[in-house]
């Protein structure tokens, strides 16, 4: 039934655009749209792959969650310097079912031809395809690769952002600055848990073109605040009451904690040859229990005609917390070890191959599998049985990207 109700509200968001674009009679307004229509099934039931911050995923059964979304944008203009633009994005995340929310919404002015600023709910420029990463039909790949995306799930934040353009001969530099509060939620694999946590942040980014060549530079920091995660509370709460207190405040994020992370990456689009890579590393400026780590992926393809086929490898290599747990925790062994495991590293690597199909108009056809290998911690799996652990996933995945 679920599947079938996105299948009818991504046919009447068109039906809906088309009659506005009908009856509106205005060129200040603009409406445009983009969708994915997907399945994928895993080859286990002993492991759930997931979308980074995802719930659902597949587990040996076939889903249309996991890579399904509609997007919807509106933008208004108001003069020549000034116009507004409103995003609703709905797809599965934490949750058990599609859920929509307000991804953009901006008011924009331009102060120049070179510089513009907007302020309201705008992107987080973490990653070289922030911008647009949920947009199926932009991207090469069914999903950006849950190793490195994984590693950051703010897509957006309150508050503003600066964005400078200029031309040097013939490379185009883009400058983006960005400062606001991130608000969500996160899904929490150990008790199936939705806490909510907020971020004050900033970063900015910077990416030169250079003819069928794209270089992208980012980095963001923010305080993360959680006060909800259940398991984590438990954990501080007991190691207070038996004295370790400074390890309880190490671990916790309650009070909010300093995180950051930088990317850079390089798209290029030469002679049908296409290539995508990026590199990214998310560390603590303060003792929490997150992990640092460092990922990676690089994806190559040859375009035929219409038809794209490409192969793409990930990889993922979790550092562990950097915080020291004392030695006098060993005399109580269990606490030690749950401790010790919580603050490990995890880690994990794909192969990946497939296929692009541009069958219409603004309309492509995906089809990917995915070979994942779990290492220490099951890397990003879910729900791993013991029979599960360290065996590898095999995910099938074929769906239509749309825009309109």
């Amino acid at each position: 039934m679920k599947q079938k109700l996105l299948v009818a509200s991504i046919l009447g968001a068109l039906n809906l655009a088309q009659a506005h674009a009908a009856t509106l009679g205005s060129d200040k307004l603009t409406i445009s749209g983009f969708g994915t229509l997907a399945a994928a099934k895993s080859n286990t039931e002993d492991a759930r792959f997931t979308r980074g911050n995802q719930r659902e995923g597949t587990a040996g059964t076939s889903t249309f969650g996991l890579d399904s979304n509609l997007g919807l944008q509106a933008t208004y203009t108001l003069s020549d310097k000034l116009s507004a633009t409103t995003q609703i994005l709905s797809r599965k995340t934490t949750g058990d079912s599609f859920t929509t929310e307000l991804a953009w919404a901006f008011v924009k002015y331009k102060v120049s031809d070179e510089v513009s600023v907007r302020v309201g709910r705008v992107v987080v420029p973490a990653f070289l395809i922030s911008d647009y990463q949920n947009v199926g039909y932009a991207n090469t790949m069914m999903r950006p690769p849950v190793e490195m995306y994984g590693q950051n799930i703010i897509e957006n934040l309150d508050g503003a952002d600066i964005n400078w353009q200029h031309s040097f001969g013939d490379t185009n530099v883009t400058a983006q600055a960005v400062v606001g509060i991130a608000r969500g939620k996160s899904f929490v694999a150990a008790d199936h848990s939705e806490p909510r946590f907020q971020a004050p942040a900033g970063g900015f980014a910077l990416s030169a073109e250079h003819g069928p060549v794209t270089l992208r530079f980012a980095h963001v920091q923010g305080k993360l605040k959680a006060t909800d995660v259940k398991a984590i509370n438990s954990l501080t709460n007991t190691l207070t009451s038996i004295g370790f207190g400074q390890l309880a405040d190490d671990i916790s994020i309650s009070e909010g904690k300093r995180m950051a992370f930088t990317s850079v990456g390089l798209l290029a689009d030469w002679n049908n040859i296409v290539v995508q890579a990026e590199y990214g590393m998310r560390r603590a400026k303060e003792p929490v229990y997150l992990s640092e780590s460092n990922a990676w992926y690089t994806m190559a393809g040859y375009r035929f005609g219409k038809v794209l086929p490409y192969y793409a490898h990930a990889k993922y290599d979790g550092k562990g917390a950097a915080i020291t747990v004392p030695a006098a925790l060993a005399r109580i062994p269990a606490l030690n070890a749950g401790v010790k495991n919580l603050l490990a590293g995890g880690s994990q690597s794909s192969d990946l191959v497939g296929v692009r199909w541009d069958f219409a108009k603004s309309a492509a056809l995906k089809v990917q599998v995915d070979r994942v290998k779990p290492g220490a911690k099951n890397g990003y799996l879910i729900d791993v049985t013991p029979a599960g652990v360290g065996k590898k996933v095999t995910v099938v995945a074929a769906g239509v990207d749309f825009v309109f």
